[in-house]
């Protein structure tokens, strides 16, 4: 029984993680060291805030704030930049407020202008329904009006 209980509590030592706390880091790749250039912070008693952080890599990252609106909801808006890993300059500015986080960069996708081209089965649908409804109008039940072929025609 004591063999048993002993290579149980074996098992789970050698299945315990294995961390190194304060130690280097154990793989191949070194860990760069990167210098903060700046960090100021001021936070005022009114609860508005700014800070602004530079590390020497071209992290920049800088916010302003203050509780205004709704159950002293903050009102934030600020900026950051970096360096991607493909090398591309990535420069956001930001608003948040009660209209929500409002990020504007030019690397963001961008929604296709509108109007776009709608298709023409689609307009011949909207027709056909319009058809359907004005003849429902007029309280005509009969089926008359039928669809092209490939549309839904609603209950009635």
């Amino acid at each position: 029984m004591k063999l048993i209980v002993i290579a149980c509590l074996a098992a789970v030592a050698v299945a315990a993680p294995q961390y190194s706390y304060g130690a280097p880091a154990a793989s191949s790749e070194e860990v760069e060291f990167v210098p903060i250039l700046k960090d100021d912070r001021v936070h005022e008693e009114d609860g508005t805030y700014n800070f602004d952080f530079e590390a020497a890599n071209g992290i920049r990252f800088a916010q302003a704030g203050s509780p205004d609106g709704d159950e002293d909801a903050v009102i934030k808006a600020g900026e950051y930049s970096y360096t991607a890993p493909d090398g591309t300059e990535i420069h956001l500015r930001f608003v948040a407020d009660e209209n929500g986080f409002q990020p504007q960069g030019d690397h963001l996708p961008v929604a296709p202008e509108f109007p776009h081209p709608i298709p023409q089965f689609v307009l011949d649908q909207i027709a056909f329904a319009a058809e359907e409804d004005a003849a429902r109008a007029r309280g005509d039940d009969s089926d008359e009006i039928s669809a092209p072929s490939g549309f839904y025609s609603r209950p009635n």
